[in-house]
């Protein structure tokens, strides 16, 4: 595999002291071995593929997933759990001008579909994923922000359908938000949950439908004639159909169209112990919504139903067990100075992960160019729970020869350029988190 960041980022080590591992048993699910034939094989157990699976299986198709540790060992099982609006970090003005108004508006009632995908899924198979939260709420951090929210409120009205609640710096205290904070903004749309419940949850629908999940069974080769034929380090799998699910963990060279199409960067969490009652009340923060800043490092967090803080940013260009211990210390940093009386609350989970970025800004859930048969869902920017759910569903509808009976945008069918660069294209966004870096961003 040839993969863009150091092995560790890989291993491990990132993922050590990730709280969800300690919410929810892990199922064994087998590796593969022997020769094995199917409909439709799956490359990666996270969101996309798992939502594939489960949509392929429920369609009659023989699946086998193909997971190379354990279903949720990336990004969809160490991510914040925030399902909402997303999947793109493009603007409205960079929408518009490379795709077209109309496209841009197409895309935003997708994203509220992508929702919905979600939400279906858990309804339809009673997955107990710890929902809460009404929406999501995002928090001035500056003055001159909390000036621009009538017009953000009025942004989303148009694009969404929605009407926003705008909250006053002045009443932020007593809607149990106290903290640094000019203005919050709720959009009724999207919840909170616990992603590895849910990506777990979206497994066992699978195996239940007839998909074949297989853990420890990383995929090393692939080949095409009339069919694919994947090479595990146990199993020889030959497929008709083929859907590249690995996102953020991605390799240069499985396939080789992979190659400089994303670049993998690492988000950072962190959650506290539980919190007594008396702790919530002193520093004022009791809301249970998920709530994120307008910061470029953007902080997210939310207060958990068991009454412990997650809280994650952005960041990380290095992968390494000095630089996990250094941005623990820089995480625990951001989270004192925004909730200074619990800056003596324990935060014994700590952990990253890889999420996948485009050079255009824009997921992608398509045909493989060059590799009839093959497709692949890539690049949902830290925001992939409702989205790469979606584009799952969209791939198995792909994988069986008939148009997408979900919301399919001309945005969302757009292929990813490559980056510049090559292997060396990390180097690429480190001018703007360094400065990002010092103007506190």
């Amino acid at each position: 595999m040839r993969r863009v960041f150091p092995a560790h980022a890989y291993g491990k080590g990132p993922r050590a002291q990730c709280y969800w591992s300690d919410t929810a048993p892990l199922p064994a699910y087998p590796a593969a071995k022997g020769p094995i034939t199917c409909d439709v094989a799956v490359i990666g157990a996270g969101f996309t593929g798992l939502s594939a699976a489960l949509h392929l299986a429920e369609a009659g198709q023989e699946v086998h997933v193909l997971e190379a540790e354990i279903p949720g060992w990336g990004a969809s099982g160490r991510n914040g759990g925030f399902c909402c609006l997303g999947g793109s970090a493009a603007s409205d003005g960079v929408l518009r001008k490379l795709h077209g108004e109309e496209a841009r508006r197409e895309w935003r009632h997708t994203e509220i579909e992508a929702v919905n995908t979600a939400k279906a899924l858990i309804a339809d198979h009673a997955i107990s994923a710890d929902t809460h939260s009404e929406g999501e709420t995002v928090l001035a951090h500056t003055a001159r922000a909390a000036e621009g929210f009538a017009d953000r409120a009025a942004r989303i009205k148009a694009d969404y359908g929605v009407t926003p609640t705008l909250i006053p710096g002045s009443e932020l205290a007593q809607m149990g938000m106290k903290g640094p904070f000019h203005a919050a903004l709720t959009t009724p749309i999207g919840f909170a949950l616990n992603p590895l419940k849910y990506t777990l949850g979206l497994a066992a629908a699978a195996s239940r439908a007839g998909a074949a999940i297989h853990a420890n069974s990383p995929v090393t080769a692939i080949r095409q004639d009339d069919r694919f034929h994947l090479t595990t380090p146990r199993a020889q799998i030959t497929a008709r159909r083929l859907i590249v699910a690995t996102n953020g963990y991605s390799s240069d060279d499985l396939p080789d169209w992979m190659r400089a199409r994303y670049i993998p960067t690492q988000s950072n969490v962190i959650v506290t112990r539980p919190m007594t009652d008396d702790e919530i009340a002193a520093q004022g923060w009791s809301t249970r919504q998920m709530c994120y800043d307008d910061r470029f490092f953007m902080h997210y967090f939310r207060l958990m139903p068991d009454n412990r803080m997650l809280f994650g940013m952005r960041g990380g260009l290095f992968s390494s067990a000095g630089f996990d211990a250094r941005m623990h210390r820089t995480i625990r940093v951001h989270f004192e100075r925004m909730f200074p009386a619990w800056a003596e609350v324990e935060t014994p989970h700590s952990w990253n992960g890889l999420l996948s970025l485009a050079p255009d800004l824009t997921p992608y859930a398509g045909p493989i160019p060059g590799m009839t048969g093959a497709f692949t869902g890539l690049s949902y920017h830290g925001n992939g729970v409702a989205m790469a759910t979606h584009a799952g569903a969209i791939l198995a509808d792909l994988a069986l020869d008939r148009a997408p009976r979900h919301p399919y945008p001309d945005i969302l069918r757009t292929p990813p350029r490559r980056w510049p660069l090559g292997r060396f294209r990390r180097a690429m966004i480190w001018p703007p988190y360094a400065l990002a870096w010092l103007t506190g961003g």
